[in-house]
């Protein structure tokens, strides 16, 4: 009776657990909620976590929680130091270490399963032979999947940490063959799968874990910088699936709760990015969108005719206007402008101007990243906007304030069937009377590699300048 009451509270903890997480999961759909929505899942995992350790025979208490305290040191660091503009690096090398942990708890149920209750000694046929360890068939499929979406999660979300880092370039590395190179190792591993499942093999189980690293790699290498919103949520997607997989193993119902959500919340959000870059998801995963131009292309484009302005134009324009709207992209994070903006977005309500945020799903290098930024500035969540919020009502804008946003504000987009954003769904900035737009050259293009017809619109004006000191000049002007 006492253990069968002990196993009822423990489901009712990890059911508490699991309902935090959900309140997290909707509290981080909105701005005004997210606090709350973080608050709730730490306290969901605090909840997970300590069960647990009070329900589970562990080799060493202290040493666990020791472990725990270094973790928990090494994050608080890295948290509080890390710069939002390199948040989409630190998500990937978090998605890795995710996939990592799957792999490295895959193979010590592996190699002791006896341990991890998921195998039974039976005796040799021959006389004399010793007990063989027998690992029950469920547990091999789960062991098998779980350690080849944690070895893809851990290797494709280096390659995207690297990328996103600069450690490598935007361009996509194109091998020839790559589709049937994919499909061909996709193969191997259901093949070793099964033969992990029939027999345990050893030399089964560590090829699926090996060639999961090598397509982990090769699906995130030909994906282009444009994409990398995409990748981040997918890789997301795939270490919450690898920590399910990883929950079966161990019966463990909160970790098999947590992966599910994680898994399916950012599967869903990788369907809703691709939605907004009118790509589909296979398309995406295969690679080849996102390319960046050669040089040619971007330079040749400067020599189009195009009109300078200056912060005191900028503040005059602004500040005669009835309606401003700012869309902000990644030029904004580098130059860590936001309180700045914030800053003039006061000056222009102050002088009776309507200040809107138009936010684009795939700005930045993640998804929510301008959205993040700007409320570290305190910007208002009723000023923010949406895509489809505000796309009608750039026609009756006098000023569309683009400060670093290039690929979701490109016309080419809805133009230009030639374009590898074609068909992307973009910010409609050029339907506005005036367009501001901050830069630092002319030379450059945006990370999907292609140059911004906005650049040369008859309406637009063009400010040279890191965007952050741009801003304050605007902000000076404005008085």
């Amino acid at each position: 009776m006492h253990e069968v009451a002990g196993n009822a509270w423990v489901a009712l903890a990890y059911l508490v657990a699991g309902v935090c997480f959900i309140l997290s999961l909707r509290g981080l759909s909105s701005p005004t909620s997210s606090q709350r929505g973080n608050r709730l899942g730490m306290i969901g995992m605090a909840i997970a976590v300590v069960t647990t350790l009070v329900t589970h025979e562990v080799a060493s208490l202290p040493e666990i929680l020791v472990a725990i305290g270094i973790g928990a040191a090494i994050g608080l660091v890295t948290a509080r130091r890390i710069a939002m503009t390199a948040m989409p690096q630190l998500v990937a090398a978090f998605h890795s270490l995710v996939g990592l942990a799957a792999v490295l708890v895959g193979a010590a149920a592996y190699l002791n399963p006896v341990a991890f209750g998921i195998a039974d000694l039976v005796r040799g046929i021959a006389p004399g032979a010793g007990a063989l360890t027998v690992i029950e068939r469920v547990s091999r499929v789960e062991l098998g999947l779980g350690v080849a979406i944690g070895a893809l999660t851990f290797s494709g979300s280096v390659i995207a940490f690297l990328k996103l880092n600069g450690n490598m370039g935007g361009k996509p590395i194109l091998l020839p063959g790559r589709h049937w190179i994919n499909l061909a190792l996709l193969l191997a591993i259901a093949f070793f799968l099964f033969g992990f499942f029939a027999s345990q093999s050893p030399i089964d189980f560590w090829m699926i874990v090996a060639l999961s690293f090598v397509i982990g790699f090769l699906l995130i290498v030909p994906i282009g910088g444009a994409d990398m919103p995409v990748v981040v949520s997918m890789l997301n997607s795939y270490s919450g699936w690898a920590a399910a997989a990883m929950g079966f193993t161990l019966g463990n119902t909160a970790m098999i709760i947590t992966g599910a959500l994680v898994g399916a919340s950012g599967a869903i959000l990788s369907y809703i990015m691709c939605r907004a870059m009118n790509r589909s998801f296979v398309s995406v995963i295969a690679g080849g969108f996102g390319t960046v131009a050669d040089a040619g292309a971007s330079g040749g484009a400067v020599d189009r005719p195009w009109k300078r302005g200056s912060a005191e134009d900028a503040a005059f324009l602004m500040s005669q206007a009835e309606q401003v709207v700012i869309v902000p992209g990644y030029g904004m994070a580098v130059a860590q402008a936001q309180h700045a903006l914030r800053e003039m977005g006061d000056r222009l309500k102050a002088e009776g101007v309507r200040v809107k945020y138009a936010i684009h799903p795939v700005a930045g290098r993640m998804p929510g990243h301008m959205n993040v930024l700007l409320a570290e500035a305190n910007v208002p969540y009723d000023e923010v906007f949406e895509l489809e919020d505000i796309n009608s009502e750039f026609a009756q804008t006098d000023i569309a304030f683009v400060i670093g946003a290039n690929d979701v504000t490109n016309p080419a987009a809805k133009t230009d069937k030639s374009s590898p954003i074609y068909g992307m769904p973009v910010l409609d900035v050029e339907r506005a009377r005036t367009v501001l737009f901050i830069k630092r050259s002319m030379g450059g293009v945006g990370y999907a590699g292609v140059d911004n017809e906005l650049f040369y619109r008859d309406n637009t004006m063009m400010l040279l300048a890191d965007a952050k000191k741009m801003v304050e000049e605007i902000v000076k002007a404005l008085g």
